[in-house]
């Protein structure tokens, strides 16, 4: 599995050394003890690691069956698994799927399932923990659905967190979904809901952990053609 830099954050890291050096440099130059810019480089380079952690963006495939699949859309912690009624778009009951994401996590997001992308739409709102229930309803948040080969709709939701100031989605109405590619990506800290269509055969339980694009989370089930 390659790692390469996700290009939503090589400005920020550019900007983000550049301000790291202007810092640092005069520290050695000018100051003494030798201790004092021993430990800014130090302090600096384990926050510099992390933010380029948090852009990381590893190269994956799904090997499984795609027949019918549903793969994570994040890596993260599995937070709600429950029967809900979805009011933005589908106006049915659906059974919700949220996946938690901590800073440490990638934070590029995929589509769960193959198909074609028919609805978008962002909405501003609020910046609460992106664990709570009512961020998925009060917080900045942009709704993708796609229809599958055989119909079905699947609605995906990118949610803002406390730390996070900006969702960025690629997806756009005629698109094709392929759960090989990039969805979209939030920045610092935030949670990713899937509506699926009752009947569908879920596997994970809330505290799985998954990983985005890899993790079977679920099973459709199969249309009558």
């Amino acid at each position: 599995m390659r790692v390469k830099i996700h290009h939503e954050g090589t400005n920020i890291l550019i900007v983000t050394l550049i301000f790291i050096l202007a810092a640092i440099v005069p520290l050695w130059i000018w100051v003494r003890p030798i201790a004092w810019p021993v430990a800014s480089t130090l302090v600096l380079g384990v926050l510099y690691f992390l933010l380029v952690n948090f852009f990381r963006s590893p190269r994956r495939l799904f090997k499984g069956e795609e027949t019918d699949v549903v793969v994570a859309s994040a890596d993260g912690k599995v937070v709600a698994l429950e029967e809900t009624f979805e009011d933005e778009y589908l106006h049915a009951p659906a059974i919700q799927l949220s996946v938690f994401m901590s800073i440490l996590n990638v934070h590029a997001n995929w589509f769960p399932v193959n198909g074609e992308v028919i609805y978008t739409k962002h909405h501003p709102g609020r910046f609460m923990a992106a664990y709570l229930p009512k961020s998925s309803t009060e917080n900045e948040r942009s709704t993708v659905v796609i229809r599958t080969p055989d119909g079905q709709l699947v609605l995906v939701r990118q949610i803002a967190g406390a730390m996070a100031r900006r969702i960025v989605t690629y997806a756009r109405p005629g698109d094709e979904a392929s759960i090989h590619d990039h969805m979209g990506f939030i920045k610092f800290g935030s949670r990713v809901d899937i509506y699926l269509p009752l009947g569908t055969e879920t596997l994970v339980n809330i505290g799985d952990t998954t990983i985005g694009g890899v993790t079977e989370v679920g099973r459709l089930k199969p249309q009558k053609q």
